[in-house]
Formats: structure tokens, sequence, C-alpha cells
């Protein structure tokens, strides 16, 4: 991908969005073209396409979209399944019709089977029922996979790239206590609770289920990494993950760790677990040549410094959405 390129990061002030940002800016790319939720609704077909015509990207991250965690699922299902197959069927539409050289499609690891084997290969999409309390972002974000995969073959050309990296944290997550995914949410628990010197924290579920996390600059780079890549040889759709994963329990004691947060955990297990574990089988992609190169206490450490800068400069980190 030459430095000249025009790239589209839809999504750019959210946690993969602004991390494909930064990736691009360091390989010196200067034209990275981006719109704010005000500047163009990606849930209106009609500007989407005029948008398309008007600055014809050559590559684009579709990296936009309702997000969210379990709470924020179960209280609004109706609005991550209509406003992430908008932004999906919008986008890729355009980018098909105007020409877009490659595009790169965000899935999820929810699109999984709930009680799938792990760790959980591209193979088993479709084999069995997502999560419940996932349900509607997960069958979204498949039907935006299968339409990458349709495109492409319908017109005979891979140009469109479903990936799906799992649980995904770092700067520009979503922090909100209530609406955040859990590792960012936990960051903002430990530290408002050391903040306010309480003596426990109470957390959802037991804290059994496992997951793995990969840093969003990880993920940042597997998309410019592929964008190089010769896309007639991409066995698609393409895992990205960091091979292992841990419990939520094990998770909870090491963020409050990383924020100094001496207190007791508890757990309310007549809160829902979610899926009792999503670990995938990125070998694929490893064969491709591509690994990821951030430590998990690393990249918390990374996460919790710069979380503290923002509420230092801003009194408070709030919610960060993507559309």
């Amino acid at each position: 991908m030459e430095s000249g390129a025009i790239v589209y990061i839809a999504g750019h002030r959210g946690l993969i969005g602004s991390a494909v940002a930064r990736a691009l800016t360091r390989r010196g790319h200067r034209n990275i073209v981006t719109r704010s939720r005000q500047e163009l609704d990606l849930t209106n077909g009609q500007a989407v396409q005029r948008f398309f015509e008007s600055s014809r990207p050559h590559y684009v991250v579709l990296a936009a979209g309702r997000v969210g965690g379990i709470m924020e699922n179960v209280r609004t299902p109706g609005d991550f399944l209509e406003q992430n197959l908008a932004i999906q069927l919008n986008v890729l539409r355009a980018a098909r019709q105007t020409g877009v050289r490659k595009l790169i499609l965000l899935g999820s690891s929810c699109m999984y089977p709930r009680m799938c084997e792990q760790p959980m290969s591209e193979e088993m999409l479709l084999a069995g029922r997502p999560e419940p309390t996932s349900l509607p972002y997960a069958v979204a974000k498949l039907a935006g996979v299968w339409l990458c995969l349709a495109y492409n073959r319908q017109d005979g050309i891979a140009r469109f790239f479903p990936i799906i990296p799992n649980s995904t944290y770092g700067p520009h997550d979503n922090f909100d206590i209530e609406s955040g995914h859990v590792l960012a949410a936990l960051i903002a628990r430990f530290h408002q609770a050391k903040q306010h010197c309480l003596s426990e924290v109470r957390l959802w579920g037991t804290g059994l289920p496992r997951r793995e996390f990969i840093h969003a600059d990880d993920v940042a780079e597997a998309c410019l990494y592929l964008f190089q890549h010769d896309s007639d040889t991409l066995p698609l759709p393409l895992n990205v993950g960091v091979g292992y994963d841990v419990s939520i329990k094990d998770l909870a004691a090491l963020v409050a760790e990383v924020v100094g947060y001496r207190g007791t955990i508890c757990w309310d297990d007549s809160k829902p677990d979610g899926a009792p574990r999503k670990l995938l089988d990125s070998s694929k992609l490893r064969q491709l040549g591509w690994t990821p190169s951030i430590d998990l206490g690393e990249g918390i450490k990374k996460t919790y410094q710069w979380y503290r800068e923002q509420a230092a400069t801003q009194g408070r980190v709030g919610a960060h959405s993507t559309p």
C-alpha cells in the first residue's frame, strides 16, 4: 500500500479506528480520510454514497458500529441489529460501486456459537447459535462478513476482507461502567473505587468465563499487514487473536493490581456470565506471517496510563461510540 493512497477509516474516533490512524501516521501515510458522525451519518445510504463518490478512497477500514457490553446489548437489541446492519450495507455497497481496492470489515468473536469447540476456527461460524446476550450484534456482524464474501465471489475478486479480532482493548475504548466492554469497564470501576476509597467492588457474574484479549494496536497492525498481502491467497474470514485466554476473575485481579486498588472483589452470580469461553484459533493468520506483539499485562498498563491522562484533562472518561 503506497504512502500516497487514500485511506478512509470509518470509526476513526473509536478503539480500533483510532489505532489504525496511529499506525498509518507512523508509516508516513498522508491521505487519511475521516468523518465524524456529525459530518457523515453512516446509517444514511445516500449520504454514504455521495461521500464515496466524492472522496474516492483506495482502501477502507470499516471499524464503525454500535458497540457495547452485555448490559447495553440486553437493553437495546433492536438498535444494535438495525444500526450495524445499516452501516455495513451502506459502506460495503458504496465501496463496491466506487471501485475501492481493498476493504477490511471488523467482525466479532461473539459471532461464534456459544458452545463452540475451543479454540474457535473460522470453519465453526454458523455451526451453532451465538450467545443470547449478544445475539443481535452477532447476527449483524455475521451478515456483514457474508456480504463481504458474497461480493468477492460474485465479482470474482477478493477486495473485501472480513477479519475477526477477539476482545479488543486500548486507548479510545468505551470506559463507561454501564455500557463498556469488560476490560475497559474494569479499569474505570477500579479506578473510581480507588479514588473514593471503596472497601469492595461488586462485579457481574461468577468470574469463571474465559476471554482472549488483544490490544487495538495489534489489530491495527494486522489490518495494514493484510492490505499488503496478495488478496487471492487470503483464506477469508480470518481470526485475529493472541493465542491465550484468561478468566474474568484473573483479569479483574490483574486490572486491580495495575490500578492499585486494594479492596475486596465480590461477584454477583445472579447476573449473566455470557459465553463460557471465547478463544480464537488464529493459526491461519500466523501462517501468513503476522504475530501480535503486545502482552496483556503491558497492554493494560499502557491503557490505564492513557485513561488516567484523559481523566486528568477531561475530569471523566466517558463512552466513545464509533459510527
